[in-house]
């Protein structure tokens, strides 16, 4: 099998440099048409160049493919909706979306200051927000889109100095989570990936021979799998190193602790059997939760539900 995007039009943010440059040299290499949205500023956020995005839409077009470049701030819909806007108007349509720009401003969150929680919050949550947002009702009209967002390790499990990165990131599972249910019957599939590369995110944090085998081009593969024709959908891929890995979601089965009677005294006591993960499964949508604790105390107290 060979996945191609001939006749597929996709929007890659932060496709100036590391992750997002290779998404969008590999998505063209295989047949897509390329938006490379890139606003060129450093690490943290600051400045701002088209030079970055230019270049890789360049090497795109003197590969004999089709690439146009995007300097606009994600985190201004008006600046987003207009380079939807673009897109359309040269090709047509929009199938793809990556959501891949995003900026660092670590420190613990005793000293990080409000602004600097808030400008990441801003760029990877509402950036991402506002181009999904901005693609939505086209999609929604075709009946076809394919949506990736990225998340992280430090948003899925923690990491110290990250509270500002780890809230936006762990927000994109929620986010993934809704647009999946909300976009199922438009065929748009929403996926969501959690990669760890040597890119400038990383630069002096990682020994030579670590980033070696971290670099960027093997994490987008299953990029390129979860905006194919066949993705899945709600699904978080992990990728680095060029291994991949799914992340689940579980939870435990319900226990029931008497109703209007149960005291905190009762958890405490129960904790042992509330937190063993024997039985434990994903759930499917929000209330798949509210059904089974339902169901649960309905057993337990001899209720017949209709």
């Amino acid at each position: 099998m060979t996945i191609r995007f001939d006749g597929k039009i996709a929007i890659v943010t932060g496709g100036g440099n590391g992750l997002g440059r290779h998404h969008c040299l590999q998505l063209a290499a295989r047949g897509a048409k390329v938006v490379v949205n890139d606003l060129g500023g450093s690490v943290d956020g600051s400045g701002g160049s088209i030079s970055a995005a230019e270049s890789v839409a360049k090497e795109i077009r003197d590969g004999g493919g089709e690439a146009i470049s995007n300097g606009a701030d994600i985190t201004k819909l008006d600046q987003v909706e207009a380079m939807v806007a673009d897109a359309k108007a040269k090709w047509g349509r929009v199938d793809i979306l990556i959501n891949n720009a995003g900026i660092l401003r670590d420190k613990s969150f005793a000293k990080m200051t409000m602004d600097d929680f808030k400008k990441v919050v801003d760029v990877h949550l509402f950036g991402t927000a506002n181009c999904t947002k901005a693609v939505w009702d086209t999609m929604r009209e075709q009946n076809y889109g394919r949506i990736m967002l990225t998340s992280s390790a430090s948003g899925i499990y923690g990491n110290f100095g990250q509270s500002n990165y780890g809230a936006a990131k762990a927000a994109m599972v929620g986010f993934m989570n809704v647009l999946h249910h909300e976009g199922a019957k438009n065929n748009i599939r929403v996926n969501t990936l959690a990669p760890t590369a040597a890119t400038r995110m990383l630069e002096g944090l990682i020994p030579q021979q670590v980033a070696d085998l971290m670099q960027p081009e093997l994490v987008t593969p299953g990029v390129l799998y979860l905006v194919s024709e066949d993705a899945p959908s709600k699904t978080i891929l992990g990728a680095g190193a060029g291994c991949f890995s799914v992340v689940h979601i579980y939870e435990t089965p319900a226990v029931f602790l008497g109703g209007a009677a149960t005291t905190v005294d009762d958890v405490a006591a129960n904790w042992a059997k509330i937190s063993n993960p024997a039985g434990e499964q994903p759930l499917d949508a929000a209330f798949s939760q509210t059904n089974k604790f339902v169901a649960a105390a309905a057993e337990a107290l001899g209720v017949k539900l209709g």
